[in-house]
C-alpha cells in the first residue's frame, strides 16, 4: 500500500511535467529545425539554417539587452531586498509574515495591469510628470520616463523584486541569532559581523533570490514591449513576435532555444555553487 501511494505521489508530478514541459518542449526543438509551407504553417523537416541566423550578428544587441537588462534588475533587487527581508525576518516578529504578504500583494494585481499602472503614473501626461508640473520641476516640458532603458528595467525590477524578498527571506530566518551575536564578538563591528556571519550564512539564499529574478527578467518581453523604445528591445520581445505576430515560426523556435541554452548555463552555474556552499555549510 505505502509503495504505491509513492508510485502515485511520484507519478502525479511526472506526468504533469513530461506533459506540460517535456513534450512542447521537444515539439519546440523539433520545429527550430524545419521550415514552414505556403500557409506559414510549420513543417518538419531538417533545416539547421535557422540556427546560423540566429547565432548571426543581427541578434546580438537583442541578447545582450536581455541579459544586461536582467543583470542589473538582479543587482537592484540584491542590494534593496536583502535589507528589507532583514529586516522583515529579524525586526517584522509576529507580524514578519504580514509584511512579508503586503511584499507580495501586487502579485495578487494581474500582470498587464500592474505594466499599464507604470504607463498611467509615468507617461508624458500621466500623475507623475502632472505632479512635477504643478510643482514646477517640469518646466512645461515632460520628463521623458518611457520608452526609455530604465522604465524597462524599473518594469522588471516591479515585476519580480517579490522572488528575491522570499528567497532571503527563508535564508535569513534559519539563521540563529546566536550565530549573529557570536559573530559581533568575534568582528566587533557590524560591517565586519555582516561580511563574514550573516552574508556567508545567507549564501544559500542569495544565489536563490538571484536566479529567481534573473531567469525569468531575461526572459521577458512585456515590459520592454510596453514601457520601452526601439532601441530597448529584448530577445523574448522578437520570439513573442514571431509566434504572435505572424512570424516566421522555426525562426523563433530557434531564438527560443538559444535563450533556453544560455538560461540553462546560468541554471548549471547556480545548482554547482549551491551545491559548493552546501559543502562548505557542512564541513
Amino acid at each position: 500500500m505505502r509503495h504505491r501511494l509513492h508510485l502515485i505521489l511520484v507519478g502525479i508530478p511526472t506526468l504533469w511535467l513530461v506533459g506540460l514541459f517535456l513534450v512542447p518542449l521537444a515539439l519546440m526543438v523539433a520545429v527550430s529545425f524545419g521550415t514552414t509551407d505556403i500557409l506559414g504553417n510549420p513543417v518538419f523537416g531538417w533545416y539547421p539554417g535557422n540556427y546560423r541566423v540566429v547565432l548571426s550578428s543581427s541578434l546580438v544587441t537583442p541578447f545582450m539587452h536581455s541579459m544586461v537588462y536582467a543583470a542589473i534588475t538582479t543587482i537592484i533587487s540584491l542590494i534593496v531586498g536583502y535589507p528589507a527581508a532583514y529586516t522583515i525576518a529579524r525586526y517584522g516578529g509576529r507580524f514578519r509574515y504580514l509584511l512579508l504578504g503586503l511584499v507580495i500583494l501586487p502579485w495578487f494585481v494581474d500582470y498587464l495591469v500592474r505594466i499599464y499602472a507604470w504607463i498611467v503614473l509615468f507617461s508624458d501626461e500621466g500623475i507623475v510628470n502632472s505632479i512635477l508640473e504643478d510643482l514646477g520641476m517640469s518646466k512645461g516640458h515632460p520628463i521623458a520616463f518611457l520608452n526609455t532603458p530604465y522604465a524597462v528595467v524599473g518594469g522588471l525590477v516591479y515585476s519580480y523584486f517579490p522572488f528575491m524578498v522570499m528567497a532571503l527571506f527563508a535564508a535569513i530566518e534559519r539563521v540563529d541569532q546566536a550565530v549573529i551575536d557570536a559573530g559581533k564578538d568575534l568582528y566587533g563591528t557590524p560591517i565586519q559581523t555582516f561580511r563574514h556571519v550573516t552574508l556567508p550564512a545567507t549564501q544559500s539564499g542569495v544565489l536563490a533570490g538571484c536566479v529567481l529574478v534573473f531567469l525569468p527578467s531575461a526572459g521577458d518581453f512585456v515590459n520592454a514591449q510596453l514601457l520601452g523604445g526601439p532601441s530597448s528591445t529584448m530577445i523574448g520581445t522578437l520570439i513573442n513576435g514571431q509566434f504572435a505576430g505572424g512570424g516566421y515560426w522555426p525562426y523563433g523556435a530557434a531564438i527560443a532555444m538559444v535563450l533556453i541554452v544560455l538560461l540553462g548555463a546560468v541554471m548549471a552555474f547556480y545548482l554547482r555553487s549551491a551545491a559548493r556552499a552546501h559543502r562548505v555549510g557542512m564541513t
